[in-house]
């Protein structure tokens, strides 16, 4: 009974320092994907309660990219309880220009990217995470990951025939 209730006493000071360091990050993953801060806040309390429910089978890798997947998948649980549909923000806002036929041609220019260069404009332009969560989950460096991004988007732009400077 001691050594669980050593390992009960570790598993919270633990979540307590996941909690301390990673609250902002996986609190802001959720407002920009909601644009509620209330609901935000309480889906990160939610993620980090489910967090610590799930510490026995956390293998110790990176824990920004486990606690975000937890976070995503508290999410598309909210909405789908509630059956919800988050509304996409305007075009414009994101800059991002509307669809034309030439999505098939971005299609195949992103096949043909290396696997870490897909991976990263998919991460940042697909997916919406910001250059600081894509740093979390890989476990890099913000301004590795903004280098890694910009030579992503520089490939891209040779193979798809775009001038870039």
């Amino acid at each position: 009974m001691v050594c669980c209730d050593r390992h009960k006493n570790a598993g919270g000071i633990i979540i307590e320092e996941l909690y301390r360091e990673h609250w902002a990050l996986v609190c802001g993953f959720l407002l920009r994907r909601t644009r509620d801060p209330h609901l935000a806040e309480d889906l990160a309390q939610e993620t980090f309660v489910k967090a610590t429910r799930a510490l026995l089978g956390w293998r110790g890798e990176n824990p920004a990219a486990w606690l975000l997947t937890i976070a995503r998948n508290v999410l598309v649980d909210h909405l789908r309880r509630h059956r919800l549909e988050l509304g996409l923000p305007h075009p414009d806002e994101l800059g991002v220009p509307a669809l034309h036929a030439e999505s098939l041609a971005v299609r195949d220019v992103l096949e043909r990217l290396s696997e870490e260069h897909r991976r990263l404009l998919t991460l940042v332009y697909f997916e919406g995470f910001s250059l600081v969560e894509v740093a979390a989950m890989t476990g890099k460096k913000h301004t590795t990951i903004k280098t890694a991004v910009w030579r992503a988007r520089t490939a891209f732009a040779d193979l798809y025939g775009v001038p870039h400077d």
